[in-house]
């Protein structure tokens, strides 16, 4: 089930995103309930092909198994990559993208801290920018 995902993507330019060095690929997180993979956490260098204002941030994406929808699971398990990022390399902005059809991810986007910067079309649908300002380290 991969309602707000785009669509398939050709395997050549996945493999051109992979990163040759591990500062493009900051953090990749399995999410587990019970022993079992419930979802992902993934946190990456956004590509210079997307949205101008994310090029070169730190992209928030997530991906949870349909069951697990509506139990917080992702909030905490996003916010939790965030705090990790935020002591691993302090002072990133962070954006996030979604379709804006996707309510449920536009809910946990804004209590993440993202607001909106624009609005585009892609994947025959509107989606949604957000960014997460840099957190200032406190000494």
């Amino acid at each position: 089930m991969h309602t707000y995902l785009g669509g398939a993507r050709p395997r050549d330019e996945l493999e051109r995103e992979m990163p040759e060095v591990p500062e493009r690929w900051p953090g990749s997180f399995v999410v587990g309930l019970d022993g079992a993979m419930i979802g992902r956490i993934l946190l990456r260098r956004a590509a210079e092909h997307r949205r101008p204002a994310a090029a070169g941030k730190v992209d928030l994406g997530h991906l949870f198994l349909p069951w697990s929808w509506g139990n917080g699971y992702a909030a905490e398990a996003c916010a939790a990559a965030l705090d990790w990022l935020d002591g691993a390399l302090p002072g990133e902005p962070v954006v996030l993208a979604t379709q804006s059809a996707n309510i449920r991810s536009m809910r946990l986007a804004a209590k993440l801290g993202f607001t909106e910067v624009e609005r585009f079309r892609a994947w025959d649908a509107e989606q949604w920018l957000g960014l997460r300002p840099p957190v200032t380290p406190t000494e």
